[in-house]
């Protein structure tokens, strides 16, 4: 199994930052590797989101993400391409007016793919990824 996770502070509320994390159609708009993501069913507080991303090639995949409002995002794998299991979470704490927030996921890949290079699919884009929501904060809440 293919683990990865990260922790970062970010400058706005647990609320702010849960808005940013929640948004799955807007995801395209400062996540360069997805290319459209769209929410299928709605059941509560969880959502079936299919994911349709391009890193080294295109594929979908679809994962049951339930969310706990100002708190953090869990999720499973629901179906795809590539993956055979999926899941992981964002953690989001309040820290100094601002928002601590811990990314882990862990998956296993559908075809035979050596554990290193498997660690290595899940966590390559974690900067860029981090990058990416640090600059989404700064566009939306201009902090």
């Amino acid at each position: 199994m293919a683990k990865a996770s990260t922790t970062e502070v970010f400058n706005c509320s647990p609320e702010q930052f849960f808005k940013i994390i929640s948004d799955y159609e807007k995801y395209s708009e400062f996540l360069s590797e997805v290319k459209s993501c769209k929410v299928l069913k709605t059941e509560g507080n969880r959502k079936l989101v299919e994911y349709n991303v391009s890193v080294i090639k295109s594929f979908k995949y679809s994962l049951w993400m339930t969310e706990t409002p100002s708190t953090g995002i869990t999720w499973e794998f629901a179906s795809g391409d590539v993956f055979k299991t999926s899941v992981g979470s964002w953690k989001l704490e309040a820290e100094a007016g601002k928002t601590r927030a811990t990314y882990s996921v862990e998956a296993t890949f559908s075809m035979f793919v050596p554990g290193p290079i498997a660690n290595a699919l899940v966590s390559v884009n974690l900067p860029n990824m981090m990058s990416a929501y640090h600059k989404r904060v700064k566009q939306v809440y201009g902090v």
